[in-house]
């Protein structure tokens, strides 16, 4: 190896001027500085962290939502058949199965966080529900509440899985008046 070489490795080894003592030892930023650097860079990776699991967890929701919506035409069909019943024998082994089918369906969808909306009796709420009739009011169903469900609307974790449609009670829109129209005197 030539002389020339070593010569200049060892001046770059040596500092030309002295590092003052607040620097680190390879010249950089204080070690304060780097334990700020540090606790930033902690920090901001568990906000990614968290954002990234919310994230996540909303788009399984979204996923399952999806799902369920898939669901409940066939849930739906099979309420039909439950429906159908009545007319069987109490201890028909047909009528058991399917009752025993609708308690499982209903565990699994406590279980999946769904949630029947409309039921009839209860105030009629428009953001989970269509109005899609009227119905006379009735000491059932008084004024303004759900008179029957036609399509039932659910509840997926706080968010609307699928809007009810349902019949609402309503009383008369005028009351008839005493004097038939365009007899009555007026008033100015």
């Amino acid at each position: 190896m030539p002389e020339n070489e070593t010569e200049v490795s060892s001046k770059e080894a040596s500092p030309a001027a002295p590092v003052p003592a607040a620097e680190g030892a390879a010249g950089g930023p204080p070690a304060e500085d780097w334990q700020t650097r540090y606790r930033y860079l902690l920090a901001d990776f568990e906000n990614f962290r968290r954002r990234v699991d919310r994230e996540r967890e909303g788009i399984t929701r979204q996923a399952r939502a999806g799902m369920m919506r898939e669901l409940l035409p066939i849930i739906e069909a099979f309420r039909s058949a439950r429906d159908a019943l009545p007319h069987l024998p109490a201890n028909d082994p047909v009528r058991k199965g399917l009752e025993l089918l609708d308690r499982e369906w209903m565990k699994f969808l406590k279980h999946e966080g769904v949630e029947p909306v409309a039921e009839p009796g209860r105030p009629f709420r428009p953001d989970e529900a269509e109005a899609v009739g009227e119905s006379p009011v009735s000491p059932d169903h008084p004024e303004g509440t759900v008179a029957e469900v036609v399509q039932q609307g659910y509840r997926f974790f706080g968010g609307l899985l699928r809007p009810a449609k349902v019949v609402v009670a309503r009383g008369a829109a005028t009351e008839p008046s005493e004097t038939p129209p365009g007899t009555g005197a007026r008033s100015a």
